[in-house]
């Protein structure tokens, strides 16, 4: 975290806010959303609409409102399953807070973890195949989770009544993320060594060092622990 000190007087709005928690006395206090705002907040987000907020009448306002009410809050503990392979996954998740993985477990008990999700994320049965009971995928939590879950079909139906084609856009753009992030993960296995793939991990996703146990981070990296083990300490 920076260290924003300097010419900013006691009441900038550039105050760190690691001091809200402080109680300082100079911070103006601003009062948390309520859950339902703050699921209606993560859905525009995520479709990339902006409250208006001005109107009931408004289609986008009047979309996420209903698309809200499919959502239940839920919270769960560490290495909860919600989703297991030979299953269709039957819910879609908006994560408040918390980091869930995405992985594969072979019959003797090896994981290939294929991608964490963290706060604003969207989860959802992306592959065709997740549908079915052909699925691979099994999808835990890491950390204690808080959850906006959603039955998938009820999900994709409310998506897709907007017509137009709007649920295969809505898809294929969060699906080309998904790919396009682990197709480059698999090309830096094979083609970067452990230490530099070691690095870029520290750079690009600081946030998951801090809260993913080690052997997660080292079986996402691909090596094994005492090898992950080895180029932590010696960045130490």
């Amino acid at each position: 975290m920076s260290d924003h000190t300097g010419s900013a007087g006691p009441n900038s709005p550039a105050s760190s806010p690691c001091l809200l928690d402080a109680h300082q006395p100079d911070i103006a206090p601003t009062p948390r959303p309520t859950p339902s705002l703050a699921l209606l907040n993560g859905l525009s987000r995520v479709f990339g609409m902006r409250l208006d907020g001005s109107s009931e009448d408004s289609p986008n306002d009047r979309f996420l409102s209903e698309l809200a009410q499919l959502f239940q809050l839920r919270r769960v503990d560490p290495e909860t399953t919600l989703e297991v392979q030979d299953s269709p996954w039957g819910h879609v998740y908006l994560i408040q807070y918390g980091v869930m993985r995405l992985y594969r477990e072979a019959p003797s008990g090896r994981t290939a973890i294929h991608h964490f999700f963290s706060e604003g994320d969207l989860v959802w049965p992306v592959f065709g195949r997740t549908r079915t009971k052909r699925n691979t995928l099994c999808l835990t939590s890491v950390t204690g989770c808080t959850l906006w879950m959603a039955s998938f079909p009820a999900f994709r139906s409310a998506v897709t009544s907007r017509g137009d084609g709007y649920w295969a856009r809505f898809a294929l753009s969060l699906t080309e993320e998904l790919a396009e992030l682990t197709s480059m993960r698999e090309f830096r296995k094979q083609t970067m060594a452990a230490k530099e793939r070691y690095d870029l991990l520290l750079e690009e996703y600081p946030e998951l060092v801090r809260r993913v146990p080690d052997n997660q981070l080292a079986a996402w990296l691909g090596v094994v622990p005492a090898t992950f083990s080895r180029l932590k300490n010696t960045r130490t």
